[in-house]
């Protein structure tokens, strides 16, 4: 190749670097900076019905280049029919990384026939986590989890339904506590009741679900003082999943003396304008300034 050519390939790529900074939504370093791995959640195949055996969930780990311990299960939305995996997931895990957190993108199983398959997966994450910190660098104390949307009833779900380990599992994972250290809703479906969303409970739960799973899915409803510290954020005029959602979840919170903090952002719609401007920055500049003041990562 003659220097002219090289130097036209040169700019070239300089070129291709600015575009994708400019339509980048985390800074361009992270982007090099950090380092994916991609694993099966589960050491056997958990398929559901009709599936191929070789079905199932993964986590898609994203390490950033000055960890500070803590680490997010990232639970991407899509209505429990399909996964947001960029701006819900490994988009987030690479903002993650800019703050020093371990973004670990959740591609759980969706539900099909069985309503409790992606609470499994979540649980299951959770427990992985917190059982590889000491070989991930993480503090095994600092694992939340987050969601939007879909994913946000999912990860809410988690932050209410969990429990402390089997001691007697063959499996060392299965003996570890599935409980998030705190969480983060962005825009989530929490209830499957009044203010439900139409097409993430049908997806869930079936067109006509018992009276007792819409309840024990119903995650204002599952609140206890041992539920996880959780950050909020939804804008008023969603019309896609109500605002009501995340209201209900936070007095909940409240009355059992679980610290929280909701953000009621003033527009944005579901989605945040598509992921970007001042709604979409606000709740990320105010969950990492509550994540500090929680003590979960360091101020500053």
């Amino acid at each position: 190749m003659t220097p002219s050519g090289e130097i036209n390939n040169l700019g070239r790529f300089s070129l291709l670097l600015c575009w994708l900074f400019a339509f980048s939504v985390v800074p361009l370093s992270s982007l090099f900076a950090a380092d994916f791995e991609k694993l099966a959640l589960w050491s056997e195949s958990r398929p559901l019905e009709g599936e191929s055996e070789s079905s199932n969930a993964t986590l898609t780990l994203v390490r950033p280049p000055n960890p500070n311990g803590t680490a997010i299960v990232i639970c991407p939305g899509g209505g429990y029919r399909n996964l947001v995996t960029g701006p819900e997931g490994t988009g987030i895990a690479r903002w993650l990384s800019s703050h020093g957190i371990t973004g670990i993108v959740l591609e759980y199983r969706l539900p099909g026939a069985d309503p409790f398959l992606p609470l499994s997966d979540a649980q299951r994450a959770i427990r992985t986590v917190r059982a590889k910190a000491p070989e991930w660098n993480l503090d095994p104390n600092k694992i939340g989890i987050m969601g939007f949307s879909a994913g946000g009833h999912l990860a809410s779900t988690a932050a209410t339904h969990f429990d402390d380990g089997n001691e007697s599992a063959a499996d060392p994972i299965e003996r570890i506590s599935s409980r998030p250290d705190f969480a983060i809703l962005i825009y989530p479906v929490i209830s499957m009741g009044e203010y439900a969303h139409a097409g993430s409970k049908a997806n869930l739960l079936g067109e006509d679900p018992r009276r007792s799973l819409v309840k024990l899915f119903s995650n204002e409803l599952q609140v206890s003082p041992s539920t996880s510290p959780t950050f909020l954020a939804h804008a008023v005029d969603d019309k896609v999943v109500s605002s009501v959602n995340s209201q209900v979840f936070y007095e909940a919170l409240l009355k059992h003396d679980v610290p929280a903090r909701y953000l009621e952002l003033p527009s944005g719609d579901h989605g945040l304008n598509g992921y970007q401007g001042p709604m979409w920055d606000r709740w990320q500049t105010q969950s990492i300034r509550w994540l500090a003041e929680q003590g979960i990562i360091p101020d500053g």
